[in-house]
C-alpha cells in the first residue's frame, strides 16, 4: 500500500512540474494545437499543412502551369515546348523530366484504364508516337519506365527486371537523340542501381555524365544511391564519393553539401550514440552544406534540396534558429528528401517545422526576430 501512495505522489508532482518544465528556457516539445504553450507556425507566415505542395522541392511556376495544362487537356505539346526551351546541361531540365514522368506514372496508377476508359498518362504515349525523334519526350519516357518499375514491382522480381530492361533501352534511344544531354545517363543511374550493374559498368555511365555536366548536383545525388551500403557499395565508398565531389566543387556549387546527403543515407536505424547529431562527422557535414547554401546562386534549382536536408539535420541537432533560417526559404514545397520517404511528406515536414518553431521560441525567438 505504501508503494501505491508513493507512485500517486510522484504522479501528482509530475502534473505540477510539467507546465513549468514545458515553459523553461530551452525546453522543446510538441503539444496539441490550441494549447496555451503551442507554437503556431502560421505566426511566421508558413503554409498550412494541407497547402504544402508535395510535387517539387521548390517553386517552378512554369512547370506547374504546364503540368496543369497537360493534365487538364491531355495534350503533350506544352510539355514538349517547355523542355525544348530548358537548357540540356542544367539541373532544371532533369527536375522537369522527373516531374513530367512522375505525373504520367501517378496518373497511370490512379487510372489504369479499362474497356471504357483510357489509361492515365495517355498524353505521354501520344507524345512518343507523334514525335519519336523528340529528345525531351524520349527522356521523359525513360524516366517514366524507371518510376513505374520502382512503384509497381518488387526489386529483384521478374516484372521489375523486365521494366528496367525496357527503361535501359529507352535511355539508349534518348541518348542518341541528344548526344550532349546528360539526362538520359542520369536516368540510367537508377537503372544501374535496380539491375545491379557492376562497379565497372556503373563507372562507364558515370564518366559519360562527367563529360557532359561535371558539376551536376542531381546526377551526384542519383549516383550516391548506388554507392550506398544498402545497394551496391558501402558506407565508406559513399562517404568517399560524396567527399570527393565536395572537394572538387567549384565556388558556388552545391556539391559541397554532398557529405550531408551521404550521412543521411547511412543514419543508424537505432541511434545508440548519445548526441549523435552533435558528433564531428555530422557537424562537419552540416557546416559544408551551410557553406554551400550561403554561396550558391539564389536561383540554383538544387538549392531547395539542400535546404530541406539541412532542416532535418538542424532540427535533430537542436539548432533551432538556423533551421528557421532555412524554413523561410522553402516553406510551401516539400517534394524533396527526407520528407518524400514518408507516406505523408507534408505531415512529416510539418512535425519538423513545428519543432523548429517551438525550439526557436523556447530560446527567445519570435516572428519579429526572424530574418527573411
Amino acid at each position: 500500500m505504501e508503494i501505491l501512495w508513493v507512485l500517486i505522489a510522484l504522479l501528482m508532482i509530475g502534473f505540477v512540474l510539467l507546465p513549468f518544465l514545458r515553459r523553461r528556457r530551452g525546453a522543446v516539445g510538441l503539444v496539441p494545437a490550441g494549447h496555451p504553450d503551442a507554437a503556431d507556425p502560421a505566426n511566421y507566415g508558413f503554409a498550412r499543412q494541407e497547402e504544402l505542395d508535395i510535387r517539387m522541392p521548390g517553386p517552378d511556376q512554369d512547370l506547374l502551369d504546364v503540368l496543369g495544362v497537360v493534365q487538364r487537356t491531355q495534350d503533350h505539346r506544352a510539355a514538349q515546348q517547355l523542355l525544348a526551351g530548358t537548357p540540356a546541361d542544367g539541373e532544371q531540365r532533369w527536375q522537369r523530366v522527373q516531374a513530367f514522368a512522375g505525373a504520367a506514372s501517378l496518373e497511370l496508377t490512379q487510372r489504369p484504364g479499362g474497356v471504357s476508359e483510357a489509361p492515365g498518362g495517355q498524353w505521354l504515349r501520344v507524345w512518343r508516337s507523334e514525335m519519336p525523334k523528340d529528345a525531351g519526350g524520349a527522356a521523359v519516357h525513360a524516366e517514366f519506365l524507371v518510376q513505374q518499375a520502382w512503384r509497381t514491382a518488387a526489386p529483384g522480381s521478374d516484372e521489375f527486371r523486365i521494366i528496367m530492361e525496357e527503361a535501359k533501352a529507352a535511355c539508349g534511344e534518348a541518348a542518341l537523340l541528344a548526344p550532349g544531354d546528360p539526362v538520359p545517363y542520369i536516368v540510367e543511374l537508377s537503372v544501374a542501381r535496380g539491375l545491379g550493374y557492376s562497379q565497372q559498368e556503373f563507372e562507364q555511365v558515370w564518366l559519360k555524365i562527367l563529360d557532359r555536366a561535371p558539376a551536376h548536383m542531381g546526377a551526384h545525388l542519383a549516383a550516391l544511391h548506388y554507392w550506398c551500403e544498402k545497394w551496391h557499395g558501402s558506407r565508406q565508398q559513399a562517404y568517399d564519393f560524396a567527399e570527393a565531389a565536395a572537394a572538387r566543387a567549384p565556388e558556388g556549387s552545391l556539391l559541397a553539401a554532398m557529405p550531408l546527403f551521404a550521412v543521411f543515407e547511412h543514419l543508424p536505424e537505432v541511434n545508440l550514440v548519445s548526441g549523435f547529431y552533435q558528433t564531428e562527422v555530422v557537424s562537419k557535414a552540416i557546416h559544408g552544406a551551410l557553406h554551400a547554401v550561403h554561396s550558391a546562386r539564389p536561383d540554383d534549382p538544387m538549392l531547395a534540396h539542400a535546404r530541406h536536408m539541412l532542416i532535418f539535420f538542424l532540427v535533430r541537432s537542436e539548432r533551432w534558429a538556423e533551421a528557421m533560417g532555412q524554413l523561410v526559404h522553402v516553406d510551401g514545397h516539400v517534394g524533396a528528401l527526407p520528407w518524400t520517404l514518408s507516406p505523408d511528406p507534408a505531415a512529416e515536414f510539418a512535425v519538423y517545422r513545428a519543432l523548429a518553431v517551438a525550439g526557436y521560441e523556447a530560446n527567445g525567438g519570435s516572428p519579429a526576430t526572424l530574418p527573411h
